[in-house]
């Protein structure tokens, strides 16, 4: 399987979260870190992104949220 690597863009428009929102989740331990694959450039496994969408619909809690 392979794995692509997603930019800001593409996963806020997946997720519906805003810039500010996205890294502040990622901060909080609530989305997933974003893969450094420059020197000014971030990237998430599409997979990772896919999963998470998941568990929100799944009625999962963030992971830095209790239950």
């Amino acid at each position: 399987m392979t794995d692509k690597l997603l930019r800001a863009k593409e996963v806020m428009k997946i997720v519906g979260l805003g810039k500010t929102s996205l890294y502040g989740y990622m901060k909080a331990g609530m989305f997933p870190k974003g893969v450094k694959i420059g020197p000014r450039a971030v990237a998430w496994p599409e997979s990772a992104v896919n999963r998470w969408v998941a568990d929100r619909l799944e009625g999962k809690p963030l992971s830095g949220q209790a239950e």
